[in-house]
């Protein structure tokens, strides 16, 4: 336990609270304060979230400090060179790795549910043709639950589990479709002899016309970077889902939630924001002078893709990312490509500026995933939309582990109330009255106005407008 003491207007005071420790050893110690309004009054203030445990949860374990990321207790590292998506998301789900049966059962339920109802493919229609795709992919998931109540009873473990399967089933095809119908071409149906990322890739590029053969490169890139971006712990995103899932909101709502939080340039947007900035510096000689300009804390510029909030070290995703990204560069025509040679400059550069390594900015997950989508054909504004096709299986198993936690409780977060102290309502009468008279001025008539009388003066007043 530790012990709170404070002063105030009534004396000295002293709490004791008591101090969680993590089942594993993992992860530093929580001072439990549910019990300190009641017994002090006083509420905790942390605003982002930055110091506040909100859940118990046996998913994902991030150390920023040693640069280390686990999902259920299996390094990343070994996660990405050994294993499947389908795999992953499994042990996500499930809590631990699949056998070959159970894997060879999950990756058919998978294909089983890829497809999508004939009459959501018409919402895409509705859209205007240069929406964005991830306002396209928070309208369409939030439908879903239109489509299927059947799996909509949160309290019904069999439900929820098939809800998740057909999230993550449906997730690429809904992808895919939202590009397809934004361009113009006819909508590729999933195929069930394709794996996960080589199936996204053919819905994606195919077309009626000829055959599609998928890059074995960009397909094993891809799946590396679904199985990199699969969970993050407590994320904004998933937090997000948390909370609307605290609600018991259907599983497709929590997840649209999910989506449009991932959408912001601070969290799943900044691998597109990458890439603008790389066509903000322009070419190679211009990056000494953006570097200058993001060391200048008075200038707006950032230099976006390096660093990460919680990772002090390096972001180990990034790692596993780097060799990807030079895998995938090897297999392009550079030539044809002089935003990736910028990034791959700019890389360099960063990586040897003492200012940047004395504070560890190191080029992160999203800066190296940006430039990998972009030289395999994935269109910049699609960069997030595959963030939310990987991520969904966290957040899949984040919401469902949430209904098993008998301490749940719906979200309320309380606040530091620094607005004005209550006061008396004056008539719109009264108001204009005391507006006159702060200007020095006689009452002024009021076109299309009724006459009230206030403090023994006629007052104009604008006559309601029915």
């Amino acid at each position: 336990s530790v012990k709170l003491s404070w002063h105030d207007e009534r004396g000295e005071h002293e709490l004791e609270l008591p101090v969680m420790q993590p089942h594993s050893g993992l992860g530093a110690p929580v001072i439990d304060v549910r019990a300190l309004y009641a017994k002090s009054g006083m509420f905790t203030h942390d605003p982002g979230f930055t110091s506040t445990s909100s859940c118990e949860s046996a998913i994902s374990y991030i150390d920023g400090a040693q640069g280390r990321l686990l999902h259920r207790g299996y390094p990343i590292e070994e996660l990405a060179a050994s294993a499947s998506f389908p795999e992953v998301a499994y042990l996500l789900v499930e809590g631990e790795l699949p056998t070959p049966r159970q894997l060879a059962a999950f990756e058919a339920e998978l294909q089983q549910h890829a497809m999508v109802h004939e009459k959501l493919i018409t919402f895409f229609s509705g859209f205007k043709s240069d929406a964005h795709p991830m306002a396209i992919m928070v309208g369409v998931v939030g439908s879903l639950s239109a489509f299927f109540p059947d799996s909509t009873n949160i309290h019904d473990s069999a439900q929820r589990r098939l809800s998740a399967i057909r999230l993550i089933a449906k997730m690429p095809t809904i992808a895919a479709i939202a590009y397809k119908t934004a361009i113009g071409q006819p909508v590729v149906y999933p195929c069930s002899a394709l794996g996960f990322a080589h199936n996204f890739l053919h819905m994606m590029f195919a077309t009626p016309r000829e055959p599609y053969r998928v890059n074995q490169v960009h397909a094993a890139a891809l799946e590396k970077i679904f199985i990199l971006h699969a969970d993050h712990e407590q994320n904004a995103s998933t937090s997000t889902v948390r909370i609307a899932s605290s609600s018991q909101a259907n599983p497709f709502a929590c997840i649209a939630a999910g989506i449009a939080s991932l959408w912001g340039p601070a969290h799943g947007g900044a691998n597109e924001a990458v890439l603008r900035m790389l066509a903000e510096i322009g070419s190679v000689e211009h990056i000494p002078a953006f570097l200058a300009r993001a060391k200048d804390k008075s200038d707006p510029f950032r230099l976006m893709g390096f660093g990460h909030r919680v990772y002090k070290n390096y972001d180990p995703r990034a790692k596993l990312m780097a060799g990807v990204c030079r895998e995938v560069l090897a297999s392009v025509d550079m030539s044809s490509h002089p935003d990736l040679q910028l990034a791959q400059k700019l890389e360099e550069i960063a990586l040897t500026d003492e200012y940047f390594v004395r504070r560890k900015l190191y080029p992160n997950v999203d800066f190296y995933s940006g430039i990998v989508l972009r030289a395999i054909g994935i269109p910049t504004d699609m960069f997030t939309v595959l963030f939310a096709v990987a991520r969904t299986a966290g957040w899949v198993a984040q919401w469902n582990e949430s209904f098993d936690d008998p301490q749940q409780k719906i979200c309320r977060p309380r606040q530091l109330y620094v607005g004005v102290a209550q006061r008396t309502f004056l008539s719109l009468a009264e108001r204009a009255l005391a507006a006159d008279e702060e200007d020095g001025k006689a009452p002024q008539p009021v076109v299309g106005a009724i006459t009230a009388q206030v403090a023994g003066r006629a007052v104009s007043v604008p006559s309601p407008r029915l």
